[in-house]
């Protein structure tokens, strides 16, 4: 054998045809990476910080105008209703409705994304979101007001199921709690602050004047994408797109194999053709590191079939979605995560009211109670995911370099101890109407501890699904939207019921319920993914 010609072959060995350029030839030469570190051009990790940065910003900013449109509107209901006589269960459903269709459009856009880009989506979805709020401004009807609310719903969409997505193209997996903590309190800053700016634009201006607020904010927003922000997505480190050309390639195979008249390169069947060269492996500092950012799926990239054109027929969201529902470590913690969600849409909801009818607030003071809810949420997603990057790596070292993605959920077992109680004190201190300032706390522990849980669940739930983070990420916003529907929907039916200790003590059952959950995953996570990682893998092995 020639040491020199990566087609010479052993003499008398058996020999198979295989046709020059086909896939076939490509899938022999090319080296199996993890598909996190799959080599790219102009690597998104590796831009600098300032870049990734303003990304991080533009992203987290268009997700708080998102956050801030679900509630923005209800200081202004009651002119709403008077000015387009419009009954209240109408009024209702101009909330609804924005709730539940925000969370089911992410799949079509995450689709969407896999084809066009991040950047696409993002600046067609964003300019769905102004245009809808504008017409909000100027409608003249509730039918038409609730119409458009459904596809502010949809615009927003995009911005709340494929940002975290954007933050895993650019994020190695350790940095991802913190750059995750900082990116959901945005939209979590945007319910906070909600009340006040909604109270303060209706009073002064007019209902109308809350959505052309919330219209211009959203066109600044999409200038910055159309001008600042720079594709991150990167074919290559995506599952879906991999298999597609897999599936090309094969196909291209079966139908050319029983051509003859083509040049043949021959290989024994007891070798393997010359590995490529060391520069179109993965890239030199990833190819050594033994840890959940090595720990991703296998790939082969096709160079000879490098720019095929996809359309969404192939990039079809079903079968992915039905491969990540059907993981047992994934659907724990996508319920987990909704019932966070679902939490955290019922207390600023029903706060609201409970202090409007018993403590006389205004919209203003109102909002500003509210805001220590919002506070809470905020420093609990940025330490949150601090302490989850911090346990990830300090878990990492002690297991010899080598990691994986239910480390992270460590850091939440010790805040769950304080949940349920902050949970069931704010029941109790409404029930008993006790003075505001004890609200305001417990309102801020409340949101607190809930949010650090959520940070390691989102970000937990990205490294779990490495190539599919988008697929993922849409498919917890669908859920987590659903969930809170549900909430928003029976929590004034059940606070009138049972009052707010009956509401808040059930609410801290469901977060024991959820916390069981999330460390189910804790602990048997691992063993469930690679289960299922060796069941598909046999599968593909399959003829």
């Amino acid at each position: 054998m020639n040491p020199e010609d990566g087609t010479g072959h052993v003499q008398d060995s058996p020999q198979i045809a295989v046709e020059v350029e086909s896939p076939a030839v490509a899938f022999y030469n090319e080296v199996k990476t993890d598909i996190e570190h799959a080599f790219v051009e102009d690597d998104p990790r590796k831009w600098g910080n300032a870049r990734k940065t303003a990304i991080l910003m533009i992203v987290s900013a268009g997700s708080m105008i998102a956050g801030l449109a679900v509630s923005i509107q209800n200081p202004a209901n009651a002119q709403i209703q008077s000015d387009l006589r419009a009954s209240t269960s109408e009024i209702s459903w101009t909330l609804s409705v924005f709730i539940l269709v925000q969370g089911v459009p992410g799949l079509m856009w995450s689709a969407i994304s896999e084809i066009k880009g991040r950047k696409f989506v993002y600046v067609s979805s964003v300019a769905l979101f102004v245009v809808a709020s504008a017409i909000v401004a100027v409608s003249k009807s509730i039918g038409l007001v609730i119409g458009m609310r459904g596809l502010q719903a949809a615009g927003s969409s995009a911005l709340m199921s494929i940002a975290a997505a954007t933050l895993a193209d650019i994020y190695e997996p350790h940095e991802r709690g913190i750059k995750m903590g900082v990116y959901y309190s945005a939209p979590l800053l945007g319910p906070a602050l909600a009340p006040i700016l909604g109270g303060v634009l209706t009073q002064g201006l007019g209902w109308r004047s809350v959505f052309w607020f919330i219209a211009i904010c959203a066109g600044v927003v999409l200038l910055a994408l159309v001008f600042l922000f720079k594709d991150t997505f990167r074919k290559e480190r995506s599952l879906t797109y991999q298999n597609i050309l897999q599936m090309r390639a094969k196909e291209w195979e079966v139908q050319h194999s029983s051509k003859s008249s083509q040049t043949v390169l021959a290989f024994p069947v007891t070798e393997k053709p010359a590995q490529p060269a060391p520069e179109k492996m993965a890239s030199p500092q990833c190819t050594g590191n033994l840890d959940v950012e090595a720990n991703a799926p296998a790939v082969a990239s096709v160079s000879s079939m490098k720019d095929i054109n996809l359309s969404l027929a192939d990039v079809n969201p079903f079968p992915p979605l039905l491969k990540i529902l059907t993981r047992s470590n994934n659907l724990a913690i996508l319920f987990a995560s909704g019932l966070i969600f679902a939490f955290s849409y019922s207390i600023p909801y029903t706060c609201s009211r409970t202090l409007s009818e018993y403590y006389d607030y205004d919209a203003l003071q109102v909002g500003l109670v509210l805001l220590s809810y919002g506070t809470g949420c905020i420093c609990g997603s940025i330490l949150g995911g601090r302490c989850s990057d911090r346990t990830l790596t300090r878990l990492k070292q002690e297991n010899g370099g080598t990691s994986f993605a239910e480390m992270r959920l460590a850091s939440t077992q010790h805040v769950m101890w304080f949940l349920p109680p902050a949970v069931i004190g704010y029941a109790w201190v409404c029930e008993k109407r006790v003075h505001v300032a004890a609200i305001c706390i417990m309102l801020f522990f409340s949101g607190f501890f809930a949010i650090w849980v959520y940070a390691s669940t989102l970000a937990y739930i990205v490294d779990a699904n490495p190539g599919r983070s988008s697929t993922v990420v849409a498919t917890n916003s669908a859920f987590r939207c659903a969930f809170a529907f549900v909430a928003t929907e029976v929590a004034i039916p059940i606070q009138v019921a049972i009052g707010d200790g009956g509401l808040y003590t059930i609410w801290g059952g469901i977060m024991i319920i959820m916390e069981v959950l999330t460390l189910t995953v804790l602990y048997n996570g691992k063993k469930w993914r690679e289960a299922c990682e060796e069941k598909d893998k046999r599968k593909a092995e399959q003829p």
